[in-house]
C-alpha cells in the first residue's frame, strides 16, 4: 500500500506492507484524511513518533459489524482491561497506543487497522468532506464535557486556525459572549460570517476579564497570553500541543487562583450529531486537497499561513 511515513523526516512510500490487524481490530480502507497541527508537531519531534502519520480520517470498514459502511475512528487504542479503562477513562489508558501519534500506524495510507470499539458509522446525510472533521470537532466538544458553560460566560478563544475556529463555533452555541483573537483577517472573517466576535492580536480586548480562555494557538506564547486575559479564579483550557520544552512562571496561577484544564480528545457521537445538524460548519475551512501520492506536498501546504485545513484524498467509493 501507499503511505506517508515519518522516519527521520516524512517520506512517501509507494509500496509498504498492509497493516496486520491485532485482535479486536478491523481493517479500514481509507477514503480521506485531514492534516492536523499535531501531525506538523510530530514532524518537528513531538512524542518521538515513527510510523505512518495521520489520525483524522474517514474510511470504509472491511470487516466487523460496520463492514461496507463509512466510518470514523477514535484515536486512542485502549487495553480495555486496566483500572483506568474500567473506570471509563479509556482515552487515558496507560497501555494505549494512539493512531498516527503513539506506537500505532495512522491514516495517511491506503489502509489502517483500527479497534472495532473505536469505530463510528457516518450517517448518510454527512458527506465525506464533512465527516473527516469528526475528530477535531469532537475535540472542541470536549470543552463543554469538561467544564460548565453558561450563556453569560465571557469566553476568549486564542487562535484563528483550524481548532480555534471549531472550538469557537461549538462554544458560541453555549455562550453569548465568545470572542476569537487571531492574526489573520481572512480567517477571522469566516467566524464573523457566523456572528462570532473577533479581534486581532494587536487589538486591546480587556485584560483579566475573561471567565474562560481557550488556548488554540499552537504556539508556546499562547499560555502566557491566556494568563493575561483570564480573570482571577477564571479558567484556562489548554488545547495546544507544542514540540519542545515550554517555560512559564507558575506564580500567577497561585496568586490569581486560576484553573488550568488540559483538554484533548472528545465525544465522537456528539461531534457527528453536531455536524449532521449543521451546528458546526466545516466546509469553509477546507483550503486545499492533495492525492495521497502528493501527501508530502499536503504537509508542506498545511504549514503555510493562513491555510486552514488541508485534506488528503486517498480513495473514492
Amino acid at each position: 500500500m501507499r503511505a506517508i511515513v515519518l522516519e527521520d523526516d516524512a517520506v512517501y512510500q509507494e509500496s509498504r506492507p498492509d497493516p496486520v490487524p491485532a485482535p479486536g481490530e478491523v481493517m479500514v480502507r481509507v477514503l480521506q484524511a485531514g492534516v492536523c497541527e499535531t501531525d506538523l508537531q510530530l514532524i518537528k519531534g513531538y512524542m518521538g513518533f515513527r510510523g505512518v502519520l495521520g489520525h483524522e480520517f474517514v474510511g470504509v470498514a472491511e470487516s466487523g459489524p460496520l463492514q461496507g459502511r463509512r466510518v470514523v475512528g477514535e484515536i486512542n487504542c485502549a487495553c480495555q482491561s486496566c483500572a483506568t479503562c474500567k473506570a471509563g477513562l479509556q482515552s487515558h489508558c496507560p497501555n494505549r497506543s494512539v493512531l498516527g501519534i503513539l506506537n500505532h500506524d495512522g491514516a495517511f495510507a491506503d489502509r489502517i487497522a483500527v479497534p472495532q470499539v473505536n469505530l463510528h458509522a457516518v450517517p448518510d446525510s454527512i458527506s465525506t468532506d464533512v465527516a473527516v472533521f469528526t475528530e477535531p470537532v469532537a475535540a472542541a466538544y470536549q470543552i463543554p464535557a469538561q467544564i460548565p458553560i453558561s450563556r453569560s460566560d465571557r469566553i476568549v478563544v486564542l487562535g484563528d486556525g483550524r481548532l480555534g475556529n471549531l472550538c469557537a463555533q461549538v462554544l458560541a452555541g453555549l455562550s453569548d459572549h465568545v470572542t476569537v483573537v487571531g492574526k489573520h483577517p481572512e480567517k477571522l472573517a469566516l467566524l464573523q460570517a457566523r456572528g462570532i466576535a473577533t479581534a486581532l492580536v494587536r487589538d486591546a480586548i480587556g485584560e483579566r476579564l475573561a471567565d474562560i480562555v481557550v488556548e488554540c494557538t499552537g504556539s508556546d506564547s499562547g499560555l502566557p497570553a491566556a494568563l493575561r486575559l483570564v480573570r482571577p479564579r477564571g479558567t484556562i483550557v489548554l488545547k495546544t500541543t507544542v514540540a519542545g520544552t515550554q517555560t512559564l512562571p507558575w506564580a500567577p496561577f497561585v496568586i490569581d487562583e486560576v484553573t488550568l484544564v488540559g483538554s484533548r480528545c472528545g465525544p465522537f457521537d456528539r461531534a457527528l450529531d453536531g455536524l449532521a445538524r449543521g451546528h458546526v460548519d466545516v466546509l469553509p475551512l477546507i483550503s486545499d486537497r492533495f492525492d495521497l501520492s502528493h501527501g508530502l506536498a499536503a504537509l508542506q501546504r498545511a504549514q503555510v499561513r493562513p491555510v486552514l485545513k488541508v485534506l488528503v484524498d486517498v480513495a473514492r467509493q
